[in-house]
């Protein structure tokens, strides 16, 4: 199915039977030497949005999302030493968009995985469903978020208007992050393998969420909590899940702190504002706040 020798299996069987019948085997592709960064993870790392991707390619990426950033600080950016499938709507395992196990093996048909990998960065988590609800992140926008009559409280969770953070944990996300990270680690031992969190889109704990339209006209949706507590979740279980899987966490809503879509000084994208990207994707991450994350992670791990 994989090209590198039908290399897609779960490493701790790979393993298991390199242990058996001795490493490699006849006709087997020549192991690829790795590519130096690596990036899997959904919109916040494209930074764009395949409207029009009938073929789901995920192609797309904005010019100056974090990763291009990172790839031209490490000197990879446009060479055959960076990978980069990182897919709008992408998930960890939940659809219907690309997963976590499907940009891994998108990245190892490219050899991105060998003993010269450097820097691995998984960016997930939004857009999964959790708990005993079936809505996403992105559906319960005009349902849940953007609607002024019944706003964005707890209650939503139960009306299926809004993903249910009850059910999200550390412990969980893990466990279904596991397979894939067993793989990169076994296959790039020498990588940082760095699960870069989300940045600051509303003040944790708040109930209000903000969008600015032109700059000037700031949608306030001040029934927010569900939203607002939605992010806070996804962000203590990133922190959970790196630790239990024993790697790296880039703490981006610390590096972002007080630039959130409230603020006067949002590293965020509204709706044409001209305090960020006029085309910049909205609720996603100016070139600005991209910046801060992409020389956070190439000071700590891409030298």
């Amino acid at each position: 199915m994989l090209g590198n020798g039908g290399r897609w299996l779960c490493a701790a069987a790979v393993a298991l039977a390199a242990s058996v019948s001795g490493a490699g085997g006849a006709g087997a592709d020549p192991a690829p030497a790795g590519k130096e960064l690596v990036v899997l993870g959904d919109s916040f790392s494209a930074n764009a949005w395949d409207f029009f991707d009938e073929g789901n390619s995920c192609l797309r990426h904005g010019r100056t999302a974090w990763p291009v950033q990172l790839g031209k600080l490490m000197g990879v950016y446009g060479t055959d030493e960076m990978s980069d499938p990182s897919c709008p709507g992408a998930s960890i395992d939940s659809g219907p968009g690309w997963s976590l196990a499907q940009e891994a093996q998108k990245a190892d048909k490219a050899g991105a995985f060998g003993p010269n990998t450097k820097v691995v960065t998984l960016q997930f988590g939004l857009n999964d469903k959790w708990g005993k609800s079936d809505q996403t992140l992105w559906k319960s926008l005009q349902v849940c978020v953007f609607n002024l009559v019944d706003g964005c409280d707890p209650e939503a969770i139960d009306q299926g208007r809004m993903p249910d953070y009850n059910g999200v944990s550390g412990t969980l996300m893990a466990q279904r992050m596991r397979n894939a990270v067993t793989y990169i680690k076994y296959y790039a031992p020498n990588a940082h393998i760095v699960f870069v969190g989300y940045p600051e889109l509303f003040t944790p704990g708040s109930s209000t969420v903000c969008l600015s339209i032109g700059g000037i006209v700031p949608f306030i949706q001040s029934r927010g909590r569900a939203v607002v507590e939605y992010f806070d979740r996804i962000d203590q279980a990133q922190r959970e899940a790196a630790q239990t899987l024993g790697i790296e966490f880039l703490d981006a809503r610390a590096l972002t702190t007080g630039h959130g879509l409230c603020s006067s000084q949002p590293w965020l994208n509204g709706v044409f504002d001209p305090r960020t990207d006029l085309d910049g994707l909205f609720f996603h991450p100016s070139s600005q706040g991209d910046a801060v994350v992409a020389n956070a992670i190439y000071d700590r791990y891409g030298h």
